[in-house]
């Protein structure tokens, strides 16, 4: 896995609206979504406040990069996300045609990149192949994550 300048540089941009995520009592999770080094979409994670299942940080990305392209289909995007897409988020990723994903934390419960489900990429029954690379920024998002879940955990108690 080799990331570049501008992979580093989105990343931290993520991990801005993970922040942003948090702060509003959601899951810590970010996305930005980039084509011709332009940001064309960016969420973060709204399902507990919007009443939405579906609002994760990457289908959020993906809406606001479909009103803003006037398009559904975003090709030639990369899609920058904090914590490793699940199969919900996946599908939507291959129906946009994004061409390629990049995430920092690994998911062991969920993740469809090949922590639990081998969607991104190496699906071959999709008519769509994403590239996908993780692991960038994995120590400060799984942190930001796992102090999330820590302080949830002792809230409850």
């Amino acid at each position: 896995m080799t990331f570049n300048i501008q992979d580093h540089h989105y990343m931290e941009l993520a991990l801005e609206l993970a922040a942003q995520a948090e702060a509003e009592g959601e899951v810590p999770v970010g996305a930005i979504l980039v084509r011709d080094d332009k940001i064309i979409g960016q969420g973060w994670n709204r399902p507990i406040g919007h009443h939405d299942p579906t609002a994760h940080a990457e289908i959020v990305a993906l809406r606001d990069a479909g009103r803003r392209e006037e398009n559904y289909r975003l090709p030639g995007s990369t899609l920058y996300v904090t914590l490793e897409p699940c199969p919900m988020c996946a599908g939507a990723i291959i129906h946009a045609r994004v061409e390629r994903v990049v995430y920092a934390a690994r998911d062991p419960r969920g993740g469809a990149a090949g922590s639990v489900f081998d969607l991104l990429p190496s699906d071959l029954r999709f008519n769509h192949r994403v590239e996908c690379e993780g692991g960038l920024l994995e120590m400060e998002s799984g942190e930001r994550l796992r102090q999330f879940f820590r302080l949830r955990r002792k809230n409850k108690e």
